[in-house]
C-alpha cells in the first residue's frame, strides 16, 4: 500500500491529533488487502494504532486507521455512548463497538453516520448530522460542525497544516514509521495544553 495514500487520509491520525480515520482503497486483481492489513499493523502496531476492514468489495476496500486509547476515550463519553446505545450497540468494550459498527457497514441498507464518533467528530455534531444534516450546521470541514464553530475551525486548520507538513516530510524521505507519532493519553493532553498555550501567546 503506498506511504503517500496513508499521508494524504490518515496524516492527523497518525501524528497523534485525532482518534482516526476511515479510507478508500482500490483492489488490483489478484492483490491480497489481508497483506496490507497485516503490514500496516505490525509496522504501526508499536506506535499504538491498529488497522481493520470495514467493509470489501471486489474492487475497493474501506479500512479504518484508528488509535484504541483515543477510542477508548471517545467512546466512554456519555454523550456518544447514548448515541450508541440509542443505534443499538452494546458498548462493554471498544473492540466489540468496531465488530458492531462493522455489522452496520456491511448489512445496514443506509450509511451508519455514527461512524463520526469512532472519527473523533464531537458528539453533538453527530447526533445533529444524524437528526438533520442541513440544519444549524456553523461549518464544514472534516465533519459538519454544528456547535462550536470557533473550535471546529481551529481543528480543520490543525488538520490541514498536519497534512501539509507530513506530504513535505515523506517528499524528503521521511518513512510512514518515522511520521507516525507513538502517544499514549498523557503525551496527547499534554500536546494539546501546549497548543493552546501557543495559541493564547
Amino acid at each position: 500500500m503506498p506511504e503517500q495514500l496513508l499521508i494524504d487520509q490518515c496524516s492527523p491520525t497518525l501524528a497523534g491529533l485525532k482518534t482516526g480515520n476511515m479510507f478508500p482503497v482500490n483492489i488490483e486483481p489478484g492483490h491480497d488487502i489481508f497483506d496490507d492489513l497485516r503490514w500496516l499493523n505490525r509496522l504501526l502496531g508499536e506506535k499504538g494504532i491498529r488497522v481493520v476492514l470495514l467493509r470489501k468489495t471486489d474492487k475497493k476496500a474501506l479500512l479504518y486507521l484508528y488509535r484504541p486509547d483515543y477510542l477508548e476515550r471517545d467512546l466512554g463519553r456519555p454523550e456518544a455512548r447514548q448515541i450508541l446505545l440509542e443505534k443499538g450497540y452494546c458498548c462493554d468494550s471498544t473492540g466489540n463497538c468496531i465488530v458492531q459498527l462493522i455489522r452496520h457497514m456491511t448489512e445496514d441498507d443506509e450509511f451508519p453516520h455514527e461512524v463520526g464518533l469512532f472519527l473523533g467528530y464531537p458528539p453533538r455534531d453527530v447526533q445533529c448530522f444524524m437528526e438533520d444534516s442541513r440544519r444549524g450546521v456553523k461549518c464544514t470541514g472534516c465533519w459538519k460542525a454544528y456547535g462550536n464553530e470557533e473550535e471546529a475551525q481551529k481543528t480543520f486548520l490543525k488538520f490541514r497544516k498536519c497534512k501539509e507538513v507530513y506530504r513535505r516530510e515523506l517528499s524528503k524521505g521521511k518513512s510512514l514509521l518515522q511520521l507516525t507519532v507513538r502517544t499514549d493519553r498523557k503525551r496527547w493532553r499534554d500536546f494539546n495544553n501546549e497548543q493552546e498555550r501557543n495559541e493564547r501567546s
